[in-house]
């Protein structure tokens, strides 16, 4: 992948998010800006304060940075959470404002320059490298599924080329490989382990925990692509599983910060409440997690936690506090961002396609994955959880005085496994609670709803700007591309297959 610093932060300078709250994200995550070369230079400093900095991208941390790039578009379109201030423009409404659009791509100059700031400092063919490949293809993937094609070149004269989302999905892919390999064959292991843990945010300098990482990210993109590139979804995700991908909950990618973003968001600002969707099939399954998930509200009525129905028009966080549930995180909970819970539902989705993921079936699987998740939470009852074949989403019941309004059940699927129904029917009870279990990692969720249908969600109850789906397939492109950069923006909306709007699918949705 070939990126150029200098010219990515060109091109970015033009997008209007570089004001505000993006801008201060970039100055107080730039490490290094009042140290001297030879202070750089010491116990890697260098290298490792830019590997920081892109895991302030990869795994945001920094609240503008969580809010703008992770709440405002997965956790509010995977339906986790809703927005609730007063603001009638935004994602789920098919209606924000271009500032919205263009934030999530603002902040992949700072993990551009990072990057090449790694290489420049440390070279190719080392841990350094082959860590920062890892933590760009956990960033890139995200870019990518928010708005399909995405820029990784230049031309000449600096203005942005776009990457199809295919080939961006065969770089990532591409990037894994090299880093994995390399990984597999450090002689130094033992050494770059001591030597980097002080910069290492989720695994402390534990290596091959990154390797399994990487190869997890490997099965989540094959899983991805399984509909569109079945014979390559199929051999990577082969791959990763005989290379080992994260099995238990010890090696779950968790990210404790001094301050967690989804906790100052929706706990301190109040800017968002828990959703329906998932506060619906958790009450109707009678969810031991529900109490580890959600926290209840000022006021209880007939329910112990209430969601909010997606774009519900409250305009007040105040108010929304008082009626809704909140997400039961505290400042230091760490943030999931890959899990093995969700390792063990692709696995049983690959048996499903005929996939070899290492013997086990597919009820095995799925039922490996509940299991991960309740373990994962703490939560009790796992047991007599996977038995039961009546519970089935509750009908949405809305806080007294609240605004959503009543909804009927979108689904009536149940829990137990059952190898002797319809496909259709195992893929949305797998998907429903892989769902479930990858709460709070909204963008995934969102994915998953994008890529499969599952779980069925409730429709918005306002007005969506005459789009007739239930969430976005996608986040258009920043409108001053249309200005700046036109015949660049002319081949994006060609790459994209369909016009620059909410409604075209993903490549790997078709």
């Amino acid at each position: 992948m070939k990126l150029s610093r200098k010219k990515l932060l060109f091109f970015f300078c033009l997008l209007t998010v570089f004001s505000s709250c993006t801008g201060e994200f970039v100055d107080i995550n730039r490490p290094g800006s009042k140290l001297s070369p030879e202070e750089l230079k010491r116990d890697n400093y260098a290298v490792g304060s830019f590997l920081i900095q892109m895991q302030g991208v990869a795994f945001p941390e920094q609240e503008n940075a969580y809010q703008t790039m992770i709440d405002f578009v997965g956790n509010y379109l995977g339906r986790y959470t809703t927005y609730t201030k007063e603001l009638p423009k935004n994602h789920t409404l098919f209606n924000a404002s271009n500032a919205w659009c263009a934030w999530p791509a603002s902040y992949a100059p700072p993990m551009v320059s990072a990057f090449d700031e790694v290489v420049k400092l440390n070279g190719k063919k080392n841990i350094s490298y082959a860590w920062a490949l890892i933590l760009r293809a956990q960033a890139f993937l995200r870019f990518t599924d928010i708005y399909g094609p995405f820029p990784l070149s230049m031309n000449a004269d600096n203005t942005v080329v776009y990457t199809s989302q295919r080939d961006i999905y065969l770089q990532l892919i591409k990037d894994l490989n090299e880093a994995t390999a390399y990984i597999s064959s450090d002689t130094h292991l033992a050494k770059d382990m001591i030597a980097f843990a002080p910069y290492d945010l989720v695994y402390k300098g534990d290596f091959n925990k990154w390797r399994k990482f990487a190869n997890s990210l490997k099965l989540r993109i094959a899983v991805r692509i399984s509909n569109v590139e079945p014979t390559l979804a199929r051999s990577l995700a082969e791959q990763a599983v005989r290379d080992g991908v994260i099995e238990g909950n010890d090696d779950n990618c968790a990210v404790r910060y001094n301050k967690s973003g989804l906790w100052t968001t929706a706990v301190s600002w109040g800017d968002s409440r828990v959703c329906a969707d998932i506060e619906s099939y958790m009450t109707g399954y009678k969810d031991p997690r529900m109490s580890m998930y959600f926290l209840q509200p000022m006021t209880v009525g007939q329910r112990k936690y209430i969601g909010c129905r997606a774009g519900a028009a409250i305009g007040s966080n105040i108010v929304a506090k008082r009626l809704y549930s909140t997400v039961n995180v505290q400042e230091t909970t760490p943030s999931l961002w890959l899990t093995a819970s969700e390792m063990a539902f692709c696995k049983a989705e690959g048996v499903l396609r005929g996939w070899n993921m290492g013997g086990g079936t597919a009820k095995e699987y799925y039922e490996r994955g509940v299991t991960l998740s309740f373990n994962q939470w703490g939560a009790d009852g796992v047991a007599t959880y996977l038995l039961d074949d009546i519970s089935t989403e509750a009908n949405y019941a809305d806080a007294l005085g609240g605004f959503g309004g009543a909804a009927a059940k979108a689904s009536t699927i149940t829990i137990k496994w059952d190898d002797n129904a319809p496909m259709d029917e195992k893929m949305e009870r797998l998907i429903t609670q892989k769902w479930i279990a990858l709460f709070p990692n909204g963008q995934e969720a969102w994915n998953e709803i994008r890529r499969t249908g599952y779980p069925r969600i409730f429709s918005v109850p306002q007005p969506t700007n005459g789009y007739t789906l239930l969430t976005p397939n996608r986040i258009p492109f920043d409108k001053n591309q249309q200005i700046y950069n036109r015949s660049n923006y002319d081949k994006a909306v060609e790459l994209l297959g369909g016009p620059d709007d909410y409604a075209t699918p993903m490549w790997w949705q078709r």
